[in-house]
């Protein structure tokens, strides 16, 4: 009988030491889909994604969070994380800097291409939806883009604030907020398509520049390790760039990640 069980549970115990569990930020939803997608397809690896709000995740890693990589909206987190001992080392990466538009669906009475910033305050409006600035990178984002155009004092009191990136976009999907400031790489996804976009220049909030990291406390390193310069490689990078990431001039890996015999 021990025997027996030892046969069954074999599989499952590999399985598990090879799948690689994956905090990420919640504006990579499509985009990390298809990485871990084509990831999959090479490797025979199984990617588990858990989608929040980076803030959220820096405290859940601090405090024990079962996670092998980390990837944050805001690179801050990474960092202090790394500082603190959390991470591999040398493993810390920038791999994108975000962006965040105005999106509205086209039931909305809004011409965002003409509109821009004053589409905020039109009549038909009544709730705007963005992610929360106290934890979420693009929430904070929005925040200084409408203080920097002088629309935030008109607009506050029609703010309705997402748990994340992700959660912001659904309001506004499913018509419990009117128009909303949501990362470019959400809008750009087939669930967005029924929509109009209308981009924030960049120069209107600081930088969303973006982390990850092997934690130190991850039971699949290597294979962390192998989905991160996945990552870096030349088809992760067009996955990036396909969802409005800019990418930052950085080292990048010379190829994708080799199959698994």
């Amino acid at each position: 009988m021990a025997a027996a069980a030892c046969v069954f549970l074999a599989p499952r115990i590999l399985a598990q030491e090879r799948e690689i569990r994956v905090a990420a930020a919640a504006d990579l939803k499509f985009a990390m889909t298809e990485l871990a997608q084509q990831f999959e397809g090479q490797t025979h690896d199984k990617v588990s994604v858990t989608y929040g709000s980076s803030g959220n995740f820096f405290s859940q890693i601090q405090n024990g969070a079962p996670f092998d990589l980390f990837f944050s909206a805001d690179i801050e987190y990474p960092k202090k994380l790394e500082a603190a001992g959390f991470a591999e080392p040398g493993t810390l990466y920038e791999y994108a800097v975000g962006k965040i538009v105005i999106w509205a669906p086209y039931q909305t009475p809004t011409d965002l291409k003409n509109q821009g910033w004053n589409a905020l305050l039109s009549l038909a409006v009544q709730r705007i939806a963005i992610a929360n600035p106290d934890h979420a990178p693009y929430g904070r984002a929005a925040v200084a883009a409408m203080q920097k155009a002088g629309v935030y004092e008109q607009a506050r009191f029609r703010l309705v604030y997402g748990e994340n990136i992700a959660q912001a976009a659904q309001f506004v999907q499913s018509g419990n907020a009117q128009i909303g400031i949501i990362a470019k790489s959400l809008a750009l996804s087939p669930a967005m398509k029924d929509g109009e976009i209308w981009e924030i220049p960049a120069d209107m909030y600081s930088p969303i520049e973006q982390g990850a990291i092997v934690l130190k406390s991850a039971k699949n390193k290597q294979g962390a390790q192998k989905f991160l310069d996945f990552l870096k490689s030349e088809s992760g990078r067009r996955v990036l760039e396909k969802y409005g990431f800019a990418l930052p001039n950085m080292p990048k890996a010379n190829s994708a990640v080799p199959s698994r015999p």
